[in-house]
């Protein structure tokens, strides 16, 4: 499918529209491929916006939830490369406390404590079960992979959304112990399922993660949530399909099964 990017990408509120499908991938999904989605689930599915309020109240600002966020993604990549591991959740109670520190703003272990819950419960976004319902209706097998741990006694982000049931695997990267973009977490998935990459079709809010999985050999379609955005750089792969949201990119991929 190569790097070419879809013509016309979907505007911000746009949420009917459809951009038009590159030649490659409109042959691929014609023929049954990709035939597998897999989901991202923060951020692209479930609101890191909810958790604004926490923020607020402990550092007078909701703008530092991404700030928080950021620092995320930032160590949990750095932890990996580095060859180390720790949980998700773990690493963003620690990371409020480091910030707390930079911000001069004391944190609590209640406060913490919150952030972990505040990780495991957010809500869905509100095109996300409208989407999904269209691509289940229409054949897809759809499956996530998230750096969030499963919860083996408890419920996962997935089920306090909502969203479970729309998905036949909910896969972590703390099966391998390596954050994506790793092509081990991508890996994880083909090799779970027995499957070769080009079958599979990574749907995320962020282009580190559209492109770990294209660099695995999957297609790619990036939601341009609040907050992500194409990267203009000629020399790194693009997301073979963008929209505003899920059900633009559900119609996009639809529309050449028909």
């Amino acid at each position: 499918m190569g790097n070419d990017l879809v013509e016309g990408v979907v505007m911000a509120g746009d949420r009917n529209g459809a951009a038009p499908m590159n030649d490659d991938i409109a042959h691929g999904v014609a023929h049954g491929e990709p035939s597998i989605l897999v989901f991202d689930v923060n951020e692209t599915l479930i609101d890191f916006e909810s958790m604004n309020p926490l923020f607020q109240r402990v550092f007078g600002d909701a703008r530092v939830m991404r700030e928080w966020l950021g620092h995320l993604f930032m160590y949990s990549m750095t932890i990996t490369a580095a060859g180390l591991y720790e949980q998700f959740f773990t690493l963003g109670q620690g990371l409020l406390r480091m910030l707390g520190d930079i911000h001069g703003v004391k944190v609590t272990d209640s406060d913490t404590e919150q952030i972990r819950r505040g990780m495991l419960t957010m809500p869905a976004h509100p095109d996300v079960e409208v989407g999904l319902t269209r691509l289940a209706d229409a054949g897809f097998r759809l499956v996530t992979l998230t750096n969030s741990p499963l919860d083996p006694g408890g419920r996962s982000p997935l089920e306090h959304a909502g969203l479970a049931h729309f998905f036949e695997r909910q896969f972590s990267v703390d099966a391998v112990r390596a954050y994506k973009p790793a092509p081990r977490a991508y890996h994880l998935v083909t090799q779970s399922l027995r499957v070769p990459p080009a079958s599979c079709f990574m749907v995320a809010a962020h282009l580190w993660d559209t492109m770990g999985a294209q660099s695995c050999g999957y297609t790619a379609g990036l939601i341009t949530r609040p907050g992500n955005a194409l990267l203009p750089v000629e020399s790194l792969p693009r997301p073979n399909l963008v929209a505003s949201d899920l059900p633009g990119l559900a119609d996009q991929l639809i529309r050449f099964r028909r």
